[in-house]
């Protein structure tokens, strides 16, 4: 029993939050002093930022004394197949997490000493079972520890000692504990926490059943297994004014969602030729006077995606801010909103002759599709930045591209293949054709557009789903499919992303440098 007096306390259940990383540190260097202790700040920071309604303490004025950790899987993944508890966590990036899962996967549970006996850990199984519920998923999976075991690991097998714990034979303090709870057995996991001496190494897969689960009947809005997009390969042609450009335009996006696309991308800064308008002797001024189109244009294209019920990467536009000069490609959902993501990494030329900054963060959009990352041109050939939104769950990378001879644009391409691999991602790239012989520093094109797979039996045997016909405008349209990837990144012959070695290095970025907002901002209409 807790030597605390009863009417100290003030308990009150609510969601974890960053800043209770202090008292969660505290207690799991208490509960697992002999097995690695707590978590890193990081890996509780990736709980909270892809799950928050699943990570749910209790505190006792002010002060954290116990909590329950939890994400969103696909049942069938764990239940079919042995797994470890190393499989769940995935070094702390918890990279299995899937809001479109339909069961809850317990993650870790656990008191302070000095509360023991107050019986929170019911109350926090039973703040769990409400969450299952609340979304609607079927069940609540764990894998639990059998502490007892090891006592008895010479003289019993561990089936022999669940069945003396199920005859309550025997007392397991976690075991007879869930068993209590009204979790029951499914099948043992073995090796499931290799440090875990008291159990042996072993673990128990538990499951609860939500009575009142109801399979989901999407009829509108709801995930498609088989997102459609379209990748436009544009033609650089004389515009005299914004009008012309956005007719242009509108054009494709007409075209792509007349054939049910979910998703378009444009090349980047696609309004180039009207460069041509300006000063041609002073390239920097003529870029910047360029960008004061650039409000109306995302205006217009937040416009087009509701209009043609399509998500549009509108390649990428010219944008002032602070009186700095950014390359920005801005995402437009069909419901509204939109965000944007700069170009980081600038090239000598771009630098030189308009006088462009690099941005300073990296994003991860969530869309009706899944979550996609956009990396302009220059950035695809920089591995670090696919591989942190690939961490953050990005499954379509979209590179919108300017390049003007054909060894350029193989470094872009080469480079997006290979992170089409690397991440177990597709990639889209969209750049553009033709000449502008009146633009200082445009004046050729070279482009061949095309969407790019992983490497494995399941996808085209080159890794390449479609590609254009070099330097002719045109358009593709893919169907990707989702479910692949998620086969890959469990299944694959090479699994890129569960291979690499997060005990040796890993992708960080420094936390005063990206501001990830992903505000979705809304358009006025």
């Amino acid at each position: 029993m807790t030597d605390i007096e009863p009417t100290d306390h003030k308990l009150s259940l609510r969601n974890l939050k960053k800043e209770d990383y202090p008292d969660i540190q505290r207690i799991m260097d208490l509960v697992y002093a002999g097995m690695g202790g707590a978590w890193t700040p990081e890996e509780f920071a990736v709980l909270i930022d892809q799950f928050p309604e699943g990570q749910i303490c209790i505190e006792d004025k002010g002060k954290v004394i116990a909590a329950a950790l939890a994400i969103i899987v696909t049942a069938e993944e764990f239940e079919r197949q042995r797994h470890t508890y190393e499989d769940v966590v995935t070094g702390g990036k918890m990279s299995r997490h899937d809001p479109e899962g339909d069961a809850l996967y317990g993650v870790d549970i656990f008191v302070d000493p000095e509360y023991r006996g107050l019986r929170l850990g019911r109350r926090l199984y039973d703040a769990r079972k409400e969450l299952c519920e609340t979304l609607n998923l079927k069940s609540i999976i764990f894998g639990g520890r059998i502490p007892g075991y090891g006592k008895y690991a010479k003289e019993m097998t561990p089936a022999q000692y669940i069945q003396k714990v199920k005859a309550t034979e025997i007392y397991d303090p976690v075991l007879t504990f869930q068993l209590s709870n009204d979790f029951h057995i499914k099948k043992i996991l073995k090796n499931y926490i290799p440090e875990d001496t008291q159990s042996d190494a072993y673990g128990v897969l538990m499951e609860w059943n939500n009575i009142y689960y109801e399979k989901k009947q999407i009829l509108f809005g709801g995930r498609k297994a088989y997102p459609r997009i379209g990748v436009v390969q544009w033609q650089m042609r004389s515009f005299n004014n914004l009008e012309e450009f956005l007719h242009q335009v509108d054009f494709f996006v007409d075209a792509m969602a007349g054939y049910n696309s979910d998703l378009i991308v444009f090349p980047e800064l696609l309004n180039a030729p009207m460069l041509k308008n300006f000063n041609q002797e002073n390239p920097a001024e003529a870029m910047r006077s360029l960008s004061e189109y650039t409000d109306d244009i995302r205006a217009a294209f937040v416009n087009l995606a509701i209009t043609y019920n399509i998500n549009i990467v509108t390649g990428s536009l010219p944008q002032l801010r602070d009186d700095d000069l950014y390359n920005v490609s801005f995402l437009c959902r069909r419901d509204g909103t939109w965000d944007s993501q700069d170009k980081l990494h600038i090239t000598p030329d771009e630098a030189q002759y308009w006088g462009f900054k690099g941005g300073h963060s990296l994003k991860a959009f969530q869309t009706d599709i899944g979550k996609i990352g956009i990396l302009v041109c220059y950035d695809v050939e920089f591995p670090e930045l696919s591989r942190y939104l690939a961490e953050k769950g990005m499954t379509l990378l979209c590179v919108p591209y300017w390049t003007d001879t054909k060894n350029a644009y193989l470094r872009v391409r080469r480079c997006a293949q290979a992170r089409a691999i690397e991440n177990e991602c597709y990639v889209a790239i969209s750049g553009s054709v033709g000449n502008l012989p009146k633009v200082e520093n445009m004046d050729i094109q070279y482009a061949q557009s095309a969407v790019f797979t992983p490497s494995d039996f399941a996808f085209p045997h080159d890794a390449i789903a479609a590609e254009a016909t070099p330097n002719t405008e045109m358009t593709l349209m893919v169907d990707l499919d989702r479910d692949l990837l998620k086969e890959l990144r469990q299944i694959g012959s090479v699994r890129n992303l569960k291979s690499r070695r997060s005990e040796l290095y890993e992708v960080l970025w420094k936390p005063d440098m990206n501001i990830e907002k992903n505000t979705g901002h809304k358009q006025n209409l």
